[in-house]
């Protein structure tokens, strides 16, 4: 047995290690000198895996490649927004711009019959500001429920006038539907809410009901669609006026110019004026009565051209009948034209705030350019008629 096996006891003794290389030397047997030469001074040991396939010499510390040589192999990182410093005492702000945008709605109706005119596309429509043609953004027809307030003169003056105006406001509320929303305001030397926003059919009926017996002789009229236009400002949306009057005006404190502003300003209501007292005025005009029937019949003219020319900027429509009977039709068609309309939006080129009318027309062409022709069943033209806004006063711009 080898004296090394006898010391059993003191390989016992031993680390681990140092026994795991005891063996290992005793196993490969004696080694000389000369088998095991030194390496020369500042050489290093050959670390390469000998010719026996056995393991190679100690590999030392590096077993794993450098931070900087892997670096190499992969990507690099993104790029860090660089972070911008203002000056010192400078608060950060965001920029916001605001592109205006115009709501023009459009009636398209056939002269002789006043139907409406359904089938139109957008590249029928061409809408020009101030004389320069716009790109139209959107188009729909709109068919909606309505927001009216009937505004009505009830003075104490002749009794036709309150007829006819009564007719009138009953004529309307026969084609009101359960979706509406609408107001009753009569005026005389002052105005009188007689019934706020409702859809109550009935309620509307009992308002003008009770109008029987009128107080004041005086007919302000600017006063009264000045405060009534002021009144719908606050509402959002589209609404209209049903002015029933005789468009004369006696002791109003508003000017007609400032009233003439205050509807250009509220592009958002539209205007339907129906004259009063076509059959009186029927009767007694052309029969002579002196310089004073003269002057009346100056007057009663002025008040139908200051009616049609409130709803014509507005976009509406303005009528002048005669008789009882015409009421029902009259109202049809206001009643048509209200809820069958063409929308079109367009942000204006001139992106100015700066408070100004800006003056719209709106005209209908064909595929080629030209203006549009209508035709019936036996291929006869038509005459139509385009009812719009004639302007618009832009935003001012608050400093």
């Amino acid at each position: 047995m080898s004296p090394l096996l006898r010391n059993v006891p003191a390989l016992r003794r031993l680390p681990l290690a140092g026994l795991s290389a005891l063996l290992l030397v005793w196993a490969a047997g004696p080694i000389s000198q000369a088998q095991a030469p030194a390496p020369a001074p500042g050489q290093q040991p050959d670390q390469a895996t000998p010719d026996s396939g056995g393991p190679g010499a100690d590999p030392g510390a590096i077993a794993l490649p450098r931070k900087k040589e892997r670096a190499e192999d992969t990507p690099p990182p993104a790029p860090v927004a660089p972070k911008i410093k203002n000056p010192e005492g400078m608060p950060s702000f965001s920029l916001r711009v605001e592109v205006p945008e115009v709501t023009v709605d459009v009636g398209v109706l056939l002269e002789k019959t006043h139907q409406f005119v359904p089938g139109l596309k957008p590249g029928n429509f061409r809408v020009y500001e101030d004389g320069v043609a716009q790109k139209v953004i959107g188009f729909k027809r709109v068919e909606a429920p309505i927001t009216a307030l009937l505004l009505c003169e009830f003075a104490s003056t002749n009794y036709n006038f309150i007829y006819d105006m009564r007719n009138a406001a009953f004529a309307f509320a026969q084609q009101l539907r359960p979706q509406d929303y609408v107001a009753m305001m009569t005026y005389d030397m002052k105005t009188q809410i007689v019934s706020d926003f409702t859809q109550d059919k009935r309620q509307l009926y009992q308002a003008i009901n009770s109008m029987r017996i009128p107080g004041f002789s005086e007919r302000n009229l600017f006063d009264a669609l000045y405060e009534a236009e002021d009144r719908l400002s606050r509402i959002e949306g589209r609404k209209y006026i049903i002015l029933i009057a005789s468009g004369r005006d006696t002791f109003s404190k508003i000017t007609l110019d400032k009233i003439m502003q205050k509807v250009k300003s509220t592009p958002d209501v539209t205007i339907f004026a129906v004259s009063t007292g076509g059959a009186l005025r029927a009767i007694v005009e052309g029969r002579g009565g002196g310089w004073g029937a003269q002057m009346q019949e100056m007057d009663y003219l002025q008040a139908d051209n200051e009616m049609k020319t409130f709803a014509s900027i507005t976009g509406g429509m303005w009528f002048s009948p005669r008789f009882a009977g015409e009421m029902p039709d009259i109202f049809q068609e206001i009643n048509q034209n209200i809820r069958s309309k063409y929308q079109l939006v367009y942000h204006p080129l001139n992106l100015k705030q700066d408070g100004t009318y800006r003056k719209l027309r709106v005209e209908l062409v064909d595929e080629e350019g030209q203006p549009l022709r209508i035709q019936d069943e036996k291929h006869k033209p038509l005459k139509y008629d385009i009812i719009a806004r004639d302007g618009y006063r832009a935003r001012q711009q608050v400093e």
